[in-house]
């Protein structure tokens, strides 16, 4: 027997945009905001998209979204914190050795890390099962800066993949790297990329799986790190 759907109110529908649920987290900063504000919005939103068809000019689009997310995430205190890792670099930027670190959830095709256990998982699967990855470790996947898109496949259940589907350098911009390399912008890079999926354990990753990533890329003789969360 058929689950029987019934009506969302507009209060749930604006706190949807959640892991496991409506996944497409480029509104997820609507469950911030209050039930008015997010319907002028939607309203507002509606009315750009129609203007952009007229037109052709998704500009106000964007901006419309930007701001969106800003008045939603403003009063966020969620990742405030009373120091930071930062510190001064000690040597020039062009003369230093850099890898790549994304929490994007690429890897190469035939290297599949199988999340949970499971082969060739989709990415519908991988949403519905986001709370078991975040009772896990990450898995580190290595991919050669000598690869191409093609090369590439990404999973995360955390966001929508459309985009880094589309182009990989969006979330994991590798290419991006390399280019910046060959016009002397830093000195080296690092044979492979890394990558991982950032909804995971996150006590885990912080005790003990980034100590040993961090212990990896001293080994290879890394300056700095270029971080990409997503």
């Amino acid at each position: 027997m058929e689950k029987e759907n019934k009506p969302e109110s507009f209060e749930t529908f604006i706190k949807s945009f959640f892991y496991g649920n409506r996944s497409d987290l480029s509104f997820k900063f609507m469950s911030d905001l209050t039930s008015e504000d997010a319907s002028i919005f939607i309203q507002n939103l509606f009315r750009d998209i129609v203007d952009a068809i007229d037109d052709g000019d998704l500009s106000k689009v964007r901006q419309r979204m930007l701001q969106g997310q800003i008045q939603g995430y403003k009063h966020q205190k969620n990742f405030e914190y009373d120091h930071g890792p930062f510190h001064p670099l000690k040597k020039p930027l062009s003369s230093m050795k850099l890898t790549l670190l994304t929490s994007s959830g690429h890897f190469l095709k035939g290297y599949d890390p199988m999340p949970l256990g499971v082969e060739n998982m989709t990415q519908a699967e991988a949403e519905r099962r986001v709370f078991d990855f975040l009772k896990e470790e990450p898995c580190l996947s290595e991919i050669p800066f000598e690869s191409t898109p093609e090369d590439l496949m990404v999973r995360h259940g955390g966001y929508d993949i459309r985009a880094a589907l589309k182009d990989p350098n969006v979330s994991f911009p590798f290419q991006r790297m390399v280019e910046l390399r060959a016009e002397g912008v830093f000195k080296e890079l690092t044979s492979n990329a890394y990558s991982f999926v950032g909804a995971c354990s996150q006590k885990r990753l912080l005790t003990k799986t980034l100590p040993d990533w961090v212990d990896r890329f001293v080994g290879l003789g890394v300056d700095a790190v270029v971080l990409v969360p997503v």
